[in-house]
């Protein structure tokens, strides 16, 4: 298949996609959206948390992504997706500090140990993603003590360590109209 860089059609090579200011915000907001696997409300809603927070609210909403409890399991190899990751909480298969916790929104503090449950410990699944998150890395900011399935948050990320391709500032723009 090729892929050509112009659109489809009679008149695809003539025609000059422009993206506007607000197309360009509007294409990050929903990128992140995506990445992490939250509808609108909830996007709008950690935006506002972020925003009444000390600091840069960018910053500070990326690390209230970072810190929920289904981008922790993802993060520490318990699933190899997040959405994987958002069913394993809901069905119960994840604790933090010793307590069965089934909301992937909940907010994982510096400390706090994440673990899958000892009944769980055998599921094929989350055997796999644990062996395949070791070939891939682990964040610095999380220790994984991979034979008692537990992950801890050490400490919060700094900006360098997020490597994905995203453009906060373009977000806060977006909200700040």
């Amino acid at each position: 298949m090729e892929r050509r860089a112009f659109p489809p059609g009679q008149h695809g090579q003539g025609r000059r996609i422009k993206q506007s200011e607000y197309g360009t915000q509007l294409r990050e907001k929903q990128k992140v959206k995506r990445i992490y696997g939250l509808m609108e409300s909830q996007f709008r809603t950690t935006f506002g948390r972020a925003e009444r927070a000390k600091g840069i609210t960018g910053w500070n909403l990326l690390l209230m992504l970072e810190r929920r409890l289904d981008t922790m399991a993802y993060r520490m190899g318990f699933a190899t997706t997040r959405a994987e990751a958002r069913q394993l909480i809901r069905h119960g298969h994840i604790t933090v500090n010793g307590k069965r916790v089934n909301i992937p929104s909940y907010e994982v503090t510096v400390g706090d140990q994440v673990a899958i449950r000892e009944s769980s410990r055998k599921i094929d699944r989350i055997t796999q993603a644990m062996e395949s998150a070791s070939e891939k890395g682990l964040p610095g900011w999380i220790e994984l003590q991979k034979e008692a399935f537990t992950g801890v948050l050490r400490n919060l990320p700094s900006r360098e360590e997020l490597t994905m391709p995203i453009q906060e500032q373009l977000i806060v723009e977006l909200y700040s109209k």
